[in-house]
């Protein structure tokens, strides 16, 4: 089958950073597993981490991890879908990706794809809405409803995790969200999203709050948590919580101490890698947001479709989201 993957590290402008191949296909589905045929993927910034760092030891390897398509075949322990069911997911960084036609995924941790948004638009958002769902429920703790009279700062409102944590955030709970940004257009983005406030992370973060009259409880920091955390440390409430979800820098947490503030890492590929008693999780939170983007409660995050997969697509659509300047997500139809 058609596939794009990778056989050696290289930086993104490399002609072999990415390639077109053909791969044998999957087997049948055993388990949990469903056969899915792909007709849409979207990028994160996983896919070009692990591209540049992760040497392929036995053959090519596969990325990719949003997807949405259609069920092929189900395993025998399968209960949640049928063949020709329309499903988008996120998958999980030990098997082998969606950049390919085919791929198998343990059914407990796909949702039924939205009716009303295409594949293109429904593969922007799986893995982006659960880090940002399990981020502000599972970890931070905040119930639906909750966070009446307190506030989130979501550090890279306008990028994939922001834009679904401002969503997910005003209409889960009642917290006021402001949202940080630093250019009119990613500030005008955070805003149609719902942010109630847009702060400038290149400018003075703690004045701008104050100046808003706002102390927030809780941080979302989803990008350079390193270069904002003395911001972050001065911006929060005494006895706040923060999650983080990337550590490409260290930072220190004793800062946290005199304020007593918890910190908490949120990694939605958690409970697939470990198969957690409650992985299905993952499936019932999926299902909820594909009825509230049916309801135009949460929109998709697409804003750049570059057509059909191939390597110099793929490699174009890494570079994109390499540069740090994506609004949303990129998105790639199928082989």
């Amino acid at each position: 089958m058609k596939a794009v993957g990778f056989t050696k590290c290289h930086p993104v402008d490399h002609p072999e950073a990415l390639l077109d191949l053909d791969i044998p296909e999957p087997g049948a589905p055993a388990g949990h597993d469903m056969l899915v045929e792909v007709r849409a993927v979207s990028v994160n910034p996983v896919d070009t981490k692990r591209r540049k760092t992760e040497e392929p030891k036995d053959g090519p390897r596969i990325l990719g991890f949003d997807a949405a398509g259609i069920v092929r075949e189900v395993g025998p322990a399968c209960t949640l879908f049928r063949p020709g069911d329309e499903v988008f997911y996120a998958g999980v960084v030990n098997r082998p990706g969606s950049n390919a036609a085919l791929q198998l995924v343990d059914e407990r941790i796909v949702g039924r794809k939205p009716a009303s948004l295409s594949f293109a638009e429904a593969a922007s958002m799986p893995l982006t809405t659960i880090t940002a769902w399990e981020g502000l429920h599972d970890r931070l703790k905040i119930h639906e409803g909750g966070g009446v009279g307190e506030a989130l700062l979501v550090i890279g409102g306008a990028g994939g995790v922001g834009s679904m944590v401002i969503q997910v955030a005003r209409q889960r709970t009642a917290l006021t969200v402001v949202a940080t940004a630093s250019r009119p257009e990613t500030a005008q983005w955070c805003r149609d999203l719902g942010a109630h406030h847009v702060v400038d992370h290149r400018e003075d973060i703690p004045a701008q709050l104050k100046a808003l009259g706002v102390k927030p409880r809780y941080v979302f920091s989803t990008n350079t948590t390193a270069r904002n955390w003395d911001q972050i440390v001065a911006s929060i409430a005494p006895q706040g919580a923060i999650v983080l979800i990337e550590s490409q820098a260290p930072i220190d947490a004793r800062q946290l101490m005199p304020k007593s503030v918890s910190l908490h890492w949120e990694l939605m590929f958690t409970r697939p890698i470990f198969g957690t008693p409650d992985m299905i999780e993952q499936h019932h939170l999926l299902t909820a947001v594909a009825d509230m983007v049916d309801h135009g409660r949460i929109r998709h995050t697409m804003t750049l479709n570059l057509g059909p997969m191939t390597a110099a697509r793929l490699r174009e659509a890494h570079a994109k989201v390499e540069s740090g300047t994506m609004i949303g997500k990129v998105v790639l139809d199928g082989l």
